[in-house]
């Protein structure tokens, strides 16, 4: 099993590397490796708390051709042979900041019915989630907005926009800085993700119920 190790300024340096080439070689040396060992490490405890084994899958970037890119991730999924088309789990990093996201992005077929199990379990979501956690309409923007701005009605509406657009996704978590000293202490970063995935696996849990 890999080992664990913590973040340091260098790896969030990597996103402003020029090159398709020479950005993914750093990708690839420097941040893939933490984020195989990240993967490796909350697949089992991540499979315990949905009831359903989960399988780790790190970004490859393999359609890009030109523009190199400008985040990378793991990210967890009950499916072997891969995680878009299902609610998932995903860490990873943009040149600001490292990210932990619950995920429903627009290539999962049961967006709708995702949408209609949150919507039903709204207060229960808005009682679990803390109102420090954020929310994103778009897993390729860095941008997101905490709950405590959003409120039920911004929720709400990021909640029945994923079964109304076509193209809508919704993800919730966390962010972190990257000047954040956490990232720096392996222990006290490992403490910060494994509270938010005891959140987000909740999330995840009422998303796949009846509604």
């Amino acid at each position: 099993m890999s080992t664990i190790t913590a973040f340091q300024q260098e790896d969030f340096d990597v996103f402003a590397i020029d090159g398709l080439d020479q950005r993914m070689e750093a990708i690839k040396g420097i941040i893939r490796p933490k984020l195989e060992a990240l993967g490796q490490h909350f697949a089992p405890a991540l499979s315990v708390a949905t009831g359903s084994e989960m399988f780790f899958h790190v970004a490859k970037h393999a359609r890009r051709t030109v523009n190199p890119p400008v985040d990378t991730w793991v990210a967890w999924a009950a499916d072997k042979r891969g995680y878009k088309k299902h609610p998932h789990f995903q860490v990873g990093l943009w040149g600001t900041h490292l990210f932990v996201w619950y995920a429903v992005i627009y290539e999962a077929p049961a967006k709708e019915e995702i949408s209609r199990a949150l919507h039903a379990h709204l207060d229960d979501i808005l009682a679990i989630v803390p109102d420090d956690f954020h929310w994103s309409p778009d897993h390729t923007k860095p941008d997101s907005a905490p709950q405590s701005t959003l409120g039920k009605e911004g929720v709400k509406k990021l909640v029945d926009r994923l079964a109304e657009v076509k193209k809508a996704e919704l993800l919730c978590g966390i962010t972190i800085d990257r000047h954040d000293p956490v990232l720096a202490d392996k222990d006290a970063l490992l403490a910060r993700l494994e509270a938010a995935f005891s959140v987000l696996t909740k999330l995840y849990n009422l998303s796949l119920s009846r509604a």
